[in-house]
């Protein structure tokens, strides 16, 4: 489905167009189109993807979808929501929803206890009316209409902030919708150097020097394929289905791809047996029989000399190989809706001849799987060899798998599942079964363990991997078979996973998320398991027993959990409520309140604050706000800028930023935002610790007409004085005047440069489209001292831009913090 319908908004009285289009072979000639399900009778419902209703009713609201069909298939598109509103009826209300951010520490606090603002929000909903004709052109949506500014009394003085007054309907934002990451061998990390990278049959681009890449999502994409290809061809290619964010922004991930198997010489006038999944000392779950005068060249002329092949197999068996195999184990049914599959095994397969390398086809080959590696009797009548189409990234039947005598010699005892393929452009074959026992998991993730619902985090990617645990042992399982991720939005995800209402334990799922590349860490579940924490009340908590990937070991990662994913009983009141849907409850899933039992992954973020006189959630750029006062001046491209700050003390000390108007007419002497963060110590140095504070970079704001060099002030909380400035720092801001005034020596202030400059002068300047990941990698070169470095390790001595010494804090002595903020603007 190359072409799905959009979601619309109408008054009754009004028409409106869905639109859907499919591609394939033979071209599909016939769609349908279903509201809510059932089928829209009539031949013009069946001739073409346009669906035209005209003069709509209350009644007509609700979701619609189309489905084509051919003689090879057919495929469902997404359903799209229409909203039929009464005539005069409001979808955007002026009022704002609550929005709340957190203030600094030495605010007061209110009555309740809390030091959270509401500034408000705008819900990014369509309003009534936009295009008629087809696909997700831009139309009208509710945004903000109008900001004030208020003050709130903060330590003697007042605080800034801008909050929305009202809503209104005016155009949709139209974000680029970016996914970004590195692609990395599974074995080694080395990264694919320059690789080719596809989407559908179309090369849009190449891998960095170190593996990284950038993909611009093209419009109404649904279901974004790409495919990495090794120039070298020394790695199998990765044809992966990667999560993006609708709304805009840019989602990492780490592609992980397979080395290909060294090949084996073998003669092609001859039969020849090449065993599938041997390795570790396991039985091969299969084999690959090839009969003699089975090569052929392109042409189609048989080829008996030397063969060089080389069959890689993804073996389920071994847990290390989910994240580097293809695809998302997927096909389209009879009725064209996508459903999983469930892996015993993949093999990707390279015949080539021996003297010139040209590549080589196999004509019918016979693929035998031993029974006995099928560990659940009822997929044994229905397992099937599939073949992966690398435009669409689903699975396509190549024939069925059935029962045949046993082996020669040893295996004679044995029984076998038998098929037969033909290897010609499709290289990749999986030994799958389809799966109906399915349901969906609802993770939510936020910015620290607090689990505040209003400090979720968004554009996170929750990854969701399929166990078959060991008879006896959940801890360990024996296989996987299919992984899920799932992109987070305001509301959590819902991950889609195999369930077993029987028996609790049949399904487990090892459940990960990351941020930008970062690792989100899950609740603990020892010593002692906290319901309240995890997010899940019992019983249910009990059925599900639940595990962070450190429950036995201390010494292992935080970063996963681990459950069995039991169907709740719809006569269980206690399972009714989350986190397991069953598979037909989705839109309850995706529409769950935060108060419903789910699943938690939280950032760690140690001593680390930020505030934004504009509120900005940077998990969704939909909510930026074109301001003056705006941190990110622009929504599309995020520069991070952060300075290296040395401590020279015995303890770890807090370090702030103040960041105001420095030079732009429109700005001087406002605040755009605060940022606190600790320092950490050296390990190699005794008594010194360096803090990586992130400052509002210089340059042009918003509306791209005049630079502002950012007025920033450095100050360590306690009792602290400046003994050094960074040499080359001093010498270039000396040599782009103005200067900031210097004369306290608790402080450090700067005009932020416009220039990118780099350690040397102990400043770190990233830019990227995905402000978390500018941010990552700018932290990762601070702690590092390098510009073109990363560590999480902090090295204190290297790359700093200013030093302090600093002294316990006298008890009962009024902050420097209090002093700066209550300090007027001009001082």
């Amino acid at each position: 489905m190359v072409l799905h319908p959009a979601a619309k908004v109408r008054e009754a009285g009004q028409d409106v167009t869905f639109c859907c289009k499919a591609s394939g072979t033979p071209a599909p000639q016939k769609y349908f189109w279903y509201h809510n399900g059932t089928l829209l009778e009539g031949p013009a419902q069946r001739s073409s993807g346009r669906l035209e209703l005209r003069g709509l009713a209350p009644r007509q609201a609700g979701t619609y979808h189309c489905k084509a069909s051919s003689e090879a298939g057919a495929i469902r598109s997404e359903p799209a929501r229409l909203t039929v509103l009464a005539q005069g009826q409001q979808s955007c209300r002026a009022e704002p929803e609550p929005s709340l951010v957190e203030l600094p520490s030495e605010c007061p606090q209110d009555a309740g206890g809390s030091r959270y603002y509401n500034v408000g929000r705008c819900p990014a909903s369509p309003c009534p009316g936009g295009p008629a004709g087809c696909g997700e052109q831009a139309g009208r949506c509710c945004g903000v209409r109008r900001m004030e500014l208020r003050q709130v009394r903060c330590a003697g003085s007042v605080l800034p902030v801008k909050v929305v007054a009202e809503c209104g309907c005016g155009p949709c934002a139209q974000p680029r919708v970016l996914v970004q990451g590195r692609v990395t061998a599974a074995d080694t990390g080395e990264p694919l150097r320059f690789g080719h990278i596809f989407l559908g049959g179309r090369k849009v681009g190449f891998t960095g020097y170190q593996g990284s890449f950038t993909i611009e999502v093209p419009p109404d994409t649904r279901r974004l394929v790409a495919r990495f290809v090794d120039g070298r061809q020394r790695l199998v290619d990765a044809v992966k289905v990667l999560p993006f964010d609708r709304r805009g922004g840019a989602v990492y991930h780490e592609v992980k791809m397979l080395r290909k198997k060294e090949p084996v010489e073998l003669d092609g006038g001859r039969s020849n047996a090449i065993p599938l999944g041997e390795s570790g000392g396991r039985e091969p779950v299969g084999e690959l029989l090839l009969p003699a005068g089975v090569f052929l060249r392109p042409s189609g002329e048989v080829f008996n000399g030397t063969v060089k092949a080389s069959v890689t197999f993804v073996d389920p068996r071994d847990m290390g190989t989910a994240s580097a195999a293809s695809s998302d184990l997927s096909f389209a049914d009879a009725e064209g809706e996508i459903v999983p599959l469930r892996t015993y095994g993949m093999f990707a397969v390279d015949f080539r001849e021996g003297e010139s390398g040209a590549e080589l086809q196999a004509g019918p080959v016979q693929v035998r799987m031993d029974a006995g590696q099928v560990w659940m009797a009822e997929h044994l009548q229905k397992m099937k060899l599939w073949s992966l189409n690398p435009e669409s990234g689903l699975w396509e039947e190549e024939g069925e798998l059935r029962p045949a005598g046993g082996g020669r010699r040893r295996r004679e005892e044995r029984t076998f599942l038998v098929g037969n393929l033909e290897i010609r452009e499709r290289r990749l074959f999986n030994l799958d079964v389809p799966e109906d026992r399915r349901c969906f998991v609802k993770v939510r993730a936020y910015s620290n363990e607090k689990f505040n619902p209003y400090e979720q985090l968004e554009g996170v990617v929750v990854s969701l991997v399929n166990l078959e645990p060991q008879p006896g042992f959940p801890s360990n399982p024996r296989a996987w078979g299919r992984f899920d991720s799932v992109v987070t939005g305001p509301n959590g995800a819902c991950l889609p996973a195999f369930c077993d209402g029987r028996r609790p334990d049949a399904y487990t799922a090892l459940v990960t998320a990351t941020l930008g590349g970062e690792e989100l860490e899950a609740v603990a579940s020892s010593p002692k398991l906290n319901p309240n924490a995890v997010g899940v009340a019992q019983p249910y908590l009990g059925k599900l027993g639940y595990r962070r990937s450190d429950h036995e070991d201390a010494a292992l990662k935080k970063t996963a959990f681990q459950i069995n994913v039991a169907k709740p009983d719809p006569n269980n009141v206690d399972e009714s409520n989350g986190p397991v849907y069953s598979y037909r409850s989705l839109r309850e899933c995706e529409e769950a309140p935060v108060s419903a039992n789910h699943l938690r992954f939280y950032r760690v973020e140690v001593d680390k604050y930020e505030y934004n006189v504009v509120p900005f959630k940077e998990s969704d750029v939909t909510s930026w706000t074109g301001d003056y006062l705006a941190w990110w001046p622009n929504p599309q491209e995020f520069r991070a800028c952060f300075i290296k700050v040395q401590l020279e003390g015995p303890q770890e000390y807090m370090v702030r930023s103040r960041n105001v108007g420095g030079s732009h007419p429109r700005t001087r002497g406002q605040l755009y935002g605060l940022r606190d963060s600790r320092s950490v110590r050296d390990p190699l140095l005794g008594d010194t610790s360096a803090a990586c504070v992130e400052f509002k970079c210089g340059g042009m704001l918003f509306d791209q007409s005049l630079a502002d060099r950012t007025l920033v002030s450095i100050a360590p909380q306690g009792s602290c004085r400046r003994t050094a400035i960074n040499g080359l720092l001093r010498d270039y801001l000396s040599r782009h005047p103005p200067l900031a005034d210097n004369n306290h020596t608790g402080a450090f202030s700067m005009l932020a440069p416009l220039d990118p400059l780099g350690h040397n002068y102990g400043i770190y300047t990233v830019t990227d489209q995905n402000p978390r990941l500018a941010k990552e990698i700018a932290i990762g070169r601070c702690f590092a001292g390098t510009s073109d470095g990363f560590s999480r390790e902090m090295r204190a001595g290297q790359g700093t831009a200013v030093t302090f010494s600093c002294q316990e804090r006298p008890p009962g002595r009024e902050s420097f913090f209090q002093r700066l903020l209550s300090a007027p603007a001009e001082a």
